[in-house]
């Protein structure tokens, strides 16, 4: 076991391997300084309080990195279809039991440590639609034959969770998880001309739907939602919503082209509302500068264009697809942390890959990169052996 656990290390992508490492590194070094005052006036803790908490995370996210690239990708499917049902058994009962924290019912407490089931979900997801397309793939391409079991089974996987996270009021999580769902829909086997029926009875299924939320309970979104909607100028609405983007704004002002230095940042003193999650790029910008943290977006494309460049390569379909699904993953969140972040999208409060304080996010996203790197070891030693070197 030891011995397959070095040959997986050494087929690792390193170059991917070496830029998410530093990059979490990075990330984890930023929280110290975006979370400083949080930590001390909060909680009365010390400075490194929120660290050392993402540090575990980071702990435990690298043994499920083990865990994963030891594993073959064709039992992945088990206990995808488990892990759905766990996932999606919690959020369920977070719907109709949970507590709402910050207007969402989308946290769970077990022994002490607080999880996000939703953010679970969008790899699992991302799986099991993957070897769904895999399996019905030739049939799927087969014109003669009813497509309505694979398709009603493709949706229920894609869609429950995102209807349910939507109800939850996590609209950002719901956006991501939608963002995946279609992404991965448009590149599936399924013929076009029925991917353009079903976006159609999509559109026309979620009308029904949001006529019914609002017959039955007045609205389709709360106050507090539709308030994000008002974007535009939020520094004009400072006391009504718009503070925090606005804080955002005067961060990137201050710290202009070079940046106020490390440690220097004065929006994260109760200006920017946990300047360590949603909001820390406004700390990394106010510190570093635009020229440094401009560097960040050229990590976040060589990223992406690896794991895309990984899903071309891919010696089997699922690995296609779930690259290319994990890639839409962080793509998203990159996407609606910093349009928010910038004023030109709602402030949803997703987190930042690599940068954000949370655990559920790191431990998310650092099983999705070990899945990826297990589809590269796979493909990798499928070569190896065509070309007749073992």
């Amino acid at each position: 076991m030891i011995k397959q656990l070095r040959r997986n290390l050494r087929d690792l992508d390193k170059p991917l391997l070496f830029i998410t490492v530093v990059f979490f590194l990075f990330g984890l070094l930023n929280i110290v300084t975006a979370s400083s005052r949080e930590a001390v006036v909060r909680y009365d803790a010390s400075m490194y309080y929120y660290f050392f908490q993402q540090l575990k995370m980071l702990a435990i996210g690298f043994v499920i990195f083990l865990v994963i690239i030891h594993v073959d990708t064709k039992k992945y499917p088990f206990w995808a279809f488990w892990a759905f049902l766990g996932v999606l058994g919690v959020l369920l009962y977070l719907l109709f039991s949970g507590v709402e924290h910050k207007g969402a019912k989308n946290w769970v407490r077990i022994m002490g440590f607080s999880f996000q089931p939703s953010e679970f979900a969008k790899p699992v997801i991302i799986v099991c639609l993957s070897f769904l397309f895999e399996r019905f793939s030739k049939r799927l391409k087969n014109r003669k034959i009813p497509h309505y079991d694979m398709v009603a089974i493709i949706l229920i996987v894609g869609l429950l969770i995102p209807v349910i996270v939507f109800l939850q009021k996590d609209f950002g999580t719901m956006l991501i998880l939608l963002m995946i769902f279609f992404c991965l829909f448009f590149a599936s086997p399924i013929l076009r001309f029925e991917k353009l029926k079903i976006f159609v009875f999509l559109i026309g299924l979620g009308i029904v739907g949001c006529s019914l939320m609002v017959m039955v309970k007045g609205y389709i979104l709360s106050e507090a939602q539709m308030a994000r909607f008002d974007f535009f100028n939020p520094c004009a609405r400072y006391e009504s919503g718009g503070y925090q983007v606005c804080n955002g704004f005067i961060a990137f002002n201050d710290g202009g082209a070079f940046g106020l230095g490390i440690g220097k940042s004065k929006q994260k003193y109760s200006y920017i509302p946990e300047p360590h999650t949603d909001s820390v790029f406004a700390i990394i910008g106010e510190e570093w500068g635009f020229l440094k943290s401009s560097l960040i977006f050229l990590v976040y494309l060589i990223i992406l264009k690896r794991i895309l460049d990984l899903s071309v390569k891919a010696n089997t379909p699922h690995g296609k697809y779930i690259c290319l699904g994990i890639a839409t993953y962080i793509f998203a969140h990159i996407l609606i942390n910093l349009g928010g972040l910038f004023g030109v999208i709602p402030l949803t409060g997703v987190p930042l890959p690599f940068l954000s304080y949370g655990g559920s996010f790191a431990i998310s996203l650092i099983a999705s990169l070990s899945i990826v790197q297990r589809i590269h070891i796979e493909t990798k030693n499928q070569k190896i052996s065509i070309g007749g070197k073992i």
